[in-house]
C-alpha cells in the first residue's frame, strides 16, 4: 500500500476556513497544509498497517518530522518504508514565494528548519529511497491567479541525480554509494522488482548512469527534454552530470540527449516481494 500522508479532514476543514476569509495566496495555501496534516495522516496509516500486517510505504515525505513518524513505526515492527524528494531537500517555502506556482506541490515545501530536519532524518536512516515524484502540467495550469486553483505537482525528473549530486554529495556529504542505494538499490528491493535491478553487479542488468561528479554548469529551459518545460531548478547551478545512459547495456542518452529507439520494457514485481 503507497499512501500520499496528509489528513484530508484537517487540510479540508483548514482550506475552508483560509478561502472563507478570503485567502488565494501562496502563504494562505502553505498555512492550509502544515506539517501536522503529514505526521497525523503518517501515524495513523502506520497504525493500520500494524494491525494488518500490511506493507506499507509512504511517498514523498516533505519534512524531518514525518521522517520520524516512519522510523518510530517501523522501530515497532511496522513493516513501513518512506521516500522523500529533492525539492523537499533543495527548496522551502521561502522558493516558493519567489517561484511561486512552479513550486506548488502537496505536501507543499517547507521551512528551513523543516528542510535540514529532512537532512538530518535521511543521514539518520529513517529515510530509505529519493524520487522524483515527477508531475508535470500545461502551463495554463501552473498560471492561475488564485494559488489554491493553481495545479499542485513539480516537474523534477530530468534533474533528480544532478540536485542530489549538487546538495547531497557535495554540499551535505552524502557518498555516492549511499546515492545510489537511494536511489536505484533500495527501490528495486522494496518493490521485489522481478528483473535483475538496482546492482552493480555479474548477472544483473547493466542501468548505469556514467556521471562526472565534479562538472558544473547550469540549468536552461533548453535543457529540458520533457514536454513541457518547466521547472523550479530553471537557472540554478548544478555540481554533477550525467554524461551517459545505458540500460541492459545499450546506449539510451549522451548528456542529457536521447539516443536510437526506445528499448524499455514493462517491470514487474515478483510475487513475493520482500
Amino acid at each position: 500500500m503507497a499512501v500520499h500522508a496528509e489528513s484530508e479532514p484537517l487540510t479540508r476543514a483548514l482550506t475552508r476556513r483560509i478561502r472563507a476569509a478570503g485567502g488565494t495566496s501562496v502563504r494562505d495555501f502553505l498555512r492550509s497544509r502544515p506539517v501536522l496534516a503529514e505526521v497525523e495522516a503518517i501515524q495513523r496509516a502506520c497504525l493500520f498497517a500494524g494491525e494488518t500486517g500490511a506493507r506499507l510505504h509512504v511517498v514523498h515525505v516533505s519534512s524531518g518530522q514525518g521522517a520520524v513518524a516512519v522510523a518510530e513505526a517501523r522501530a515497532r515492527g511496522v513493516d513501513v518504508t518512506c521516500e522523500t524528494c529533492p525539492h523537499y531537500l533543495l527548496l522551502t517555502e521561502e522558493d516558493v514565494e519567489r517561484l511561486g506556482a512552479v513550486a506548488k506541490c502537496a505536501p507543499p515545501l517547507r521551512s528551513g528548519a523543516e528542510r535540514d530536519a529532512l537532512w538530518r532524518a535521511l543521514d539518520g536512516g529513517s529515510v530509505d529511497m529519493l524520487a522524483s515524484d515527477h508531475s508535470p502540467a500545461p502551463p495554463e495550469m501552473k498560471s492561475r491567479p488564485d494559488f489554491f486553483d493553481v495545479w499542485g505537482g513539480i516537474s523534477g525528473v530530468q534533474s533528480t541525480l544532478p540536485a542530489l549530486l549538487g546538495e547531497g554529495h557535495h554540499a551535505r556529504g552524502l557518498s555516492l554509494a549511499s546515492l545510489a542505494a537511494l536511489c536505484a538499490a533500495a527501490p528495486a528491493a522494496r518493490l521485489g522488482l522481478a528483473a535483475a535491478k538496482g546492482r552493480v553487479a555479474p548477472g544483473w542488468d547493466a542501468d548505469l548512469a556514467l556521471v562526472d561528479v565534479g562538472a558544473r554548469w547550469t540549468l536552461r529551459a533548453d535543457d529540458l527534454r520533457y514536454r513541457h518545460r518547466q521547472s523550479p531548478y530553471l537557472g540554478r547551478d548544478f555540481r554533477g552530470a550525467v554524461q551517459r545512459t545505458l540500460l541492459r547495456g545499450r546506449t539510451v542518452a549522451v548528456e542529457g540527449r536521447p539516443v536510437g529507439e526506445p528499448i524499455g520494457r514493462l517491470v514487474t514485481p515478483r510475487r513475493s516481494a520482500g
